[in-house]
């Protein structure tokens, strides 16, 4: 799972198996979706061998990504990766156990397309993430403004 800080879930990769190619694929393809330039991002990852391999920590020095990892046996390194598997794992219409990897996959397309698209996040001053990820809050809040003044009409 990609993200960045404000909640928006970037990128995300259902597989198999974990692995080092299978991760610099999911990062390649979410830096070039997000338009993400040199220097601009940090990538914080747990200390998996998926997220420690060459063939992502290559890619990252190659496309200028900047690279943290999670202190040893710390799992609340990544507070934003913890909190986002906890919401998906307490929504009422989480199943105990997915019937197939297509089955786990569109699970997670209707969680993060609901939670970047419609999901009012309280620490974002209730916006949601896709809002806030794409710079549309000060729209968002001058509408509400209006709906608080009592003028839908004019700004």
């Amino acid at each position: 799972m990609v993200h960045r800080a404000q909640g928006y879930v970037a990128g995300w990769m259902i597989a198999e198996v974990e692995s080092s190619e299978l991760a610099k694929q999911l990062i390649a393809e979410t830096v070039r979706k997000q338009g993400i330039q040199p220097d601009q991002l940090t990538l914080h990852a747990d200390n998996g061998a998926p997220m420690k391999g060459k063939p992502l920590s290559n890619l990252l020095v190659e496309i200028g990504i900047t690279q943290s990892h999670n202190r040893p046996h710390t799992s609340d390194d990544s507070p934003f990766s913890e909190a986002q598997f906890k919401t998906m794992k307490y929504q009422p219409d989480y199943p105990d156990r997915f019937e197939s990897i297509n089955a786990t996959h569109l699970g997670a397309r209707r969680f993060f397309d609901c939670y970047n698209l419609e999901h009012y996040h309280s620490g974002l001053n209730p916006l949601t993430p896709a809002s806030v990820h794409y710079g549309d809050e000060p729209f968002v809040q001058d509408q509400r403004q209006l709906v608080m003044n009592g003028c839908l009409c004019c700004p």
